[in-house]
């Protein structure tokens, strides 16, 4: 039960994370399960939801169809919705019942492809791992399916992987980070999947470097290396100003920082070497420091915290749940993962 939360909100789970990378690139997206988790997706995990139009739909798996695995009638559904919205693509993003009946996307992905003529992708999210996980597979599999073939570098263009409004709670953050890339000498910024098409991802072979900006993004970033050669690096261009302006105050102090990890890391490279890092997502060893830490839930982060002393913390807001004994300085960076909250404060 170490993972159960008591006082946070349940975090972002993989079949949303799959969502937000999908959200703005023209596909058809089905969450096969019977409506709950698209009701979370777009009540809760989706902030652009309530703004932008996209093509996503519920299988609207009934107990019957779950158990009997009635994979023609999903197929049947998918393709008439894929007519209907002359969608570029079919994703079939999978959530737990069908990770516990071990449905076969790979068999449903071929079928749909037949009836359909277009191309499809399948994300086997189960449910159980979070946001990261999901965003992750997903960038592999759309570079894996639509970067084809090496196309000429173009001279200033990066690739930026891992831009999401789970990560960047923002429903502009594609806007937002391309500009600080611009600022940063890049003539042609690409964040893939947010502020751009489909058509970037199959032109993506065209970049001189891919810049990850997330753990999310690291898969992607490895194959387009191996089977393109294009080099990439890690790099997190750009802090909230209302972080900004409170780091001052920190220098020189002991400080902690809860995020997703690239991000912490830049806190870190703005305060210096006095900066823990931890938090609930992944966290790649290669970007660690020693004394950096991974929490599986609740108790093993009041545990940590109760037996070390930090002047500061930054992170989301709702780790102060977590926190009643805490004196020092609290800066807010929120993580929408988390909490919900957009950078601005407002409620998705």
């Amino acid at each position: 039960m170490k993972n159960l939360l008591k006082k946070l909100s349940p975090f972002a789970p993989d079949h949303s994370g799959a969502v937000s990378v999908l959200f703005e690139l023209g596909g058809l997206i089905v969450v096969c399960d019977a409506g709950g988790c698209t009701g979370n997706i777009c009540g809760f995990d989706e902030p652009r939801w309530f703004g932008t139009k996209c093509a996503l739909f519920s299988a609207a798996l009934r107990d019957m169809d779950a158990i009997l695995g009635r994979d023609e009638q999903l197929v049947r559904k998918t393709v008439a919705a894929i007519q209907s919205t002359d969608s570029l693509f079919t994703a079939l993003v999978s959530t737990p019942v069908p990770a516990v009946i071990a449905t076969d996307f790979r068999a449903l992905k071929k079928m749909i492809e037949k009836r359909t003529g277009k191309p499809a992708i399948a994300i086997s999210a189960a449910g159980t791992g979070y946001y990261d996980s999901g965003a992750e597979q997903t960038y592999l599999e759309l570079f894996r399916t639509f970067s084809k073939e090496k196309l000429p570098s173009e001279q200033g263009k990066s690739g930026i992987i891992g831009v999401t409004p789970l990560d960047f709670g923002m429903v502009n953050a594609g806007e937002y980070v391309a500009a600080a890339f611009r600022k940063k000498g890049w003539k042609n910024p690409v964040c893939f999947g947010m502020g751009s098409s489909l058509e970037e991802i199959e032109k993506a072979s065209s970049a001189e470097k891919n810049i990850v900006v997330a753990p999310s993004g690291i898969s992607a970033a490895e194959f387009m290396e191996k089977k393109f050669g294009i080099p990439w690096e890690i790099d997190y261009p750009c802090l909230p100003d209302s972080v900004e302006n409170q780091l001052q105050g920190l220098q020189g102090k002991k400080v902690f920082v809860i995020h997703q990890q690239f991000a912490a890391n830049e806190v870190r490279r703005r305060l210096g070497e006095n900066v823990t890092v931890g938090s609930f997502f992944r966290m790649d060893q290669r970007y660690m420091n020693p004394g950096d830490c991974s929490f599986t839930g609740e108790e093993d982060f009041q545990e940590y915290m109760e037996s070390h002393s930090f002047e500061a913390i930054v992170g989301d807001p709702k780790f102060l749940r977590l926190l009643p004994g805490f004196k020092g300085t609290f800066v807010p960076y929120r993580h929408f993962a988390v909490s919900g909250q957009l950078e601005d404060g407002s409620l998705a």
